[in-house]
């Protein structure tokens, strides 16, 4: 049976809650009935994100301020560690991105390993996985590390474990696969692809595509990715446990384009370009069937209803 979300009378922490995702886990969080703080440095998160109705208490801050983080955590029962430095900004600055990732999620959890109550999931990447031997990709694969950012986020996916295994700890870890959808937005210089590609498509501009296109990923849409995350900070048979969250399917970009334009009602304009440094990824898409199995997750979002979804919301918020 899937864990009810259901958060009454639970105070719940979100960090990086002015985010793409974090907004959106907010939101779901709310709609559960949890009260909510969210800890955001506003670097690439932006409060409009968050839904006006939504009542919370912001703190502008950064997980890197460990009295900061151990003020929070302490008053928390639940925390949703989103906080991150993303991949772009990672391969420009990786000491910051050090800082961050790393740092801050050992702050977070050596602030949870003196409040036992707590449940902490951390936010985790498919990145981690490199160029896989084996495809789908499960959570035994072996992890390799290509860009500053994998790095970080598997140091901190191993000092969960390590947390787990040493202190106790109450701790998962989801590793997200090319999230997308409602409040993606395309004005941020460090959103994803797909909402990038529905603002040049939908205004008839030429979308760049790095290499020859057929470079694949595992597209998940944004509230599935939120029920996931939120399943496994409720369900204790999510503790010291990692999981892959992501749709099953793998899907090139030139396809990803080309299913933007027949949403759009429109034939993509297409200029190949020199790969970027953080491409060196050929062929991505997950196996599912530990979070499916052991916490009943599955997917309910296909890649046309997703993208519709992401479409309409852009379309409203223009």
């Amino acid at each position: 049976m899937i864990t009810p979300i259901d958060f009454s009378g639970k105070r719940v922490l979100i960090t990086g809650g002015a985010g793409f995702v974090g907004s959106n886990v907010v939101r779901a969080v709310y709609d559960a009935k949890g009260e909510i703080t969210v800890l955001d440095d506003l670097f690439t998160g932006d409060l409009k994100n968050i839904d006006s109705d939504i009542k919370y208490k912001f703190v502008q801050g950064s997980v890197t301020d460990e009295k900061l983080v151990n003020k929070l955590v302490k008053n928390a029962d639940y925390v949703a560690h989103l906080a991150a430095r993303n991949i772009i900004v990672s391969t420009k600055n990786p000491r910051e991105d050090y800082a961050s990732n790393i740092g801050g999620t050992l702050n977070v959890l050596m602030a949870a390993r003196e409040n036992p109550k707590v449940k902490v999931v951390y936010t985790s990447s498919a990145s981690v996985y490199g160029n896989p031997m084996h495809l789908p990709i499960s959570e035994n694969e072996t992890p390799l590390t290509f860009s500053p950012y994998s790095v970080s986020k598997l140091g901190g996916e191993n000092y969960c474990t390590a947390f787990y295994e040493t202190y106790g700890v109450h701790v998962s870890v989801v590793r997200y696969s090319n999230v997308y959808g409602v409040k993606q937005d395309p004005a941020n210089p460090y959103c994803g692809v797909v909402s990038k590609f529905v603002e040049a498509i939908s205004d008839g501009k030429t979308i760049s595509v790095h290499g020859d296109g057929m470079q694949t990923r595992d597209f998940t849409y944004v509230t599935d990715t939120v029920e996931a995350t939120l399943i496994a900070l409720l369900s204790p048979r999510a503790d010291g446990m990692i999981f892959n969250v992501g749709s099953g399917f793998e899907v090139s970009i030139l396809k990803l384009a080309n299913e933007i334009g027949n949403a759009l009602g429109k034939t993509p304009k297409i200029e190949h370009i020199d790969r970027r440094d953080i491409d060196n990824i050929r062929r991505r898409v997950l196996n599912i069937e530990r979070i499916r199995s052991r916490l009943r997750w599955q997917p309910r979002t296909t890649l046309r209803q997703g993208i519709q979804k992401t479409v309409d919301w852009w379309k409203e918020s223009r």
